[in-house]
């Protein structure tokens, strides 16, 4: 039978690299056909929590009614869909509007150090070695990956900055707040409904059929992938690691984000690889046998 630790850091790995391309292909349709983040999050919000949400109750209705049958879960739930599901969201695609997906993914990764503060003040521990190196090569890895090893050429708009802030928030927020509701419920109906409650705001609030863009094969087929599976199975992957690890692993291993568009972006864009490159590469992955180590040996690490 399968580690439920490893389980949980090979779906933490596919959500990310999902997340990348999805951020790679979110680029070009900002760029070529002009489509804004606002009609980008909420259709891709509203497609896959309809999508997910009429899974749910085919497969098991009983389930993925089950959170509406409690108050207070349900309550819960409303509150992430906004603070969490749709805020992770809207505030990294507008990073990369209003600056570019290189200061989003750098501002994206404070997120890891945010939990760790507030895990560390909230058990009044300090966090583990193996959480600080992790974290360390993972915004080492992702900042030589980014900027090609020289800061200097890295500007960085207000708007994008700021965006990038939020980010780092809502990212952080994202990855506490659903823990409980995931293991009761599971993560079908969780991500399903809190995307279809989150897309439908969005919608209504941004009146999204008032700014279809113009009919193209490729717009629209990209479109679809960052819908179905930039966003729906993205998601999903991520949220279901966080009933086998702890936030601050998923959180790390979510470096390989940035490592999917880099790759995406030498395979179909001709982009250089180098040296400065590399070295993120191999700091980024190298983070998986860091965590995949101290899933497997948790008991003989220490704390401080």
């Amino acid at each position: 039978m399968q580690n439920p630790k490893i389980k949980g850091i090979s779906l933490a790995i596919l959500g990310p690299l999902l997340w990348g391309i999805s951020g790679t292909t979110a680029q070009f349709l900002f760029a070529d056909v002009n489509i804004s983040s606002n009609w980008l999050v909420s259709v891709r919000m509203l497609i896959s929590g309809i999508l997910l949400v009429f899974f749910g109750l085919v497969t098991d209705r009983k389930q993925n009614l089950a959170v509406w049958h409690h108050f207070h879960d349900a309550v819960y739930l409303i509150f992430f869909s906004f603070i969490g599901m749709a805020a992770s969201q809207y505030t990294y695609f507008k990073a990369i509007e209003e600056g570019n997906a290189a200061t989003a993914t750098i501002l994206q990764f404070l997120s890891p150090a945010l939990i760790i503060i507030y895990l560390a003040l909230s058990t009044k521990h300090l966090p583990r070695r193996v959480d600080v190196l992790s974290l360390l090569m993972a915004l080492t890895g992702t900042i030589l990956l980014v900027t090609h090893g020289s800061l200097t050429t890295l500007t960085i708009p207000m708007g994008g900055f700021l965006w990038g802030l939020g980010t780092a928030v809502s990212a952080s927020l994202y990855t506490m707040l659903p823990r409980t509701l995931l293991r009761t419920y599971g993560s079908i109906p969780i991500v399903g409904w809190s995307m279809l409650i989150g897309g439908v705001a969005f919608s209504l609030f941004y009146r999204i059929w008032d700014h279809m863009p113009p009919f193209k094969w490729s717009t629209y087929g990209g479109v679809s992938f960052v819908v179905i599976f930039g966003t729906m199975f993205a998601y999903l992957f991520f949220l279901q690691s966080l009933t086998f690890i702890q936030p601050t692993t998923a959180s790390v291993l979510g470096s390989f984000e940035p490592l999917s568009a880099t790759f995406l972006s030498i395979t179909f864009l001709g982009t250089h690889f180098g040296l400065f490159e590399t070295t993120g590469a191999v700091l980024i992955l190298g983070t998986v046998f860091v965590q995949s180590w101290a899933a497997v040996h948790s008991s003989n690490i220490p704390i401080s």
